[in-house]
């Protein structure tokens, strides 16, 4: 003797293979009132073991989809984006580069220039980064970079028209601001606005530029609480490869 059947449950249908089922248009959800606020709701989800992201969102890796821009954005919402595989593995890379120097709590080993270079190398690697500011260091020797001598901002150099005309010459070398590693983002904050400056210089206990923090940087920080960042405050962005 078969069970009675509970209604509105799903159970097969006598004779037949097939069980009945239910379609969209046979479930109808009522709203109703809710104690949770949307701006209370918390969708952190863990996408590996390591890395946590503030929103469940990852953008797809093609050609169409993800690149740089939209990493960027996705990063910064709070999930992450994929950048494609449909390129020479030096653009994917600099793709990813790009992300990542968006926004930072702080950029680690910087691009550096050197007092014997030039304006042109100057603005070369100004334009190549898209960078305003570079810190200047000393040769240094054994693979190790040498100590900082001074920085090299838009300010210096908007004036000046010899290409041949070395860095030492119009670089800021007086009354630097400098930092050292692990000063927290308030205290960068307050020198920053102190001094009236737009980069804070962080060396190490051999004076070697180890990092530039920047008011952009603070910024960007302040306008997107919920950004999906690594261990050294830097946006996270994913690239495909095969398998």
């Amino acid at each position: 003797m078969s069970s009675p059947s509970v209604p509105g449950s799903i159970h097969p249908i006598s004779g037949s293979p097939f069980r009945e089922a239910l379609t969209f248009d046979d479930v109808l959800l009522l709203p109703g009132p809710s104690e949770v606020m949307p701006g209370d709701a918390k969708l952190i989800s863990r996408l590996t073991s390591t890395i946590t992201l503030n929103i469940p969102i990852l953008s797809a890796a093609m050609d169409t989809v993800t690149e740089s821009r939209l990493a960027i954005a996705m990063a910064q919402a709070g999930g992450i984006g994929v950048i494609h595989r449909n390129l020479t593995p030096e653009i994917q890379a600099e793709h990813v580069r790009q992300v990542k120097k968006f926004e930072s709590g702080m950029v680690v080993n910087p691009v550096t220039i050197h007092p014997d270079d030039t304006l042109a190398d100057a603005l070369a690697l100004m334009k190549r980064y898209s960078i305003s500011g570079i810190p200047v260091v000393e040769r240094g020797s054994n693979g190790r970079g040498g100590k900082l001598v001074g920085i090299l901002t838009n300010r210096d150099v908007r004036f000046a028209t010899d290409p041949t005309q070395r860095v030492a010459e119009l670089m800021t070398k007086d009354k630097l601001i400098t930092v050292d590693e692990g000063v927290n983002q308030s205290e960068a904050k307050r020198l920053l606005h102190h001094h009236r400056i737009e980069k804070l210089l962080v060396v190490d206990n051999d004076y070697r530029c180890v990092g530039l923090i920047t008011v952009k940087d603070i910024e960007k920080a302040v306008a997107n609480p919920n950004a999906a960042k690594d261990e050294q405050g830097r946006l996270r962005v994913a690239a495909a490869t095969t398998v």
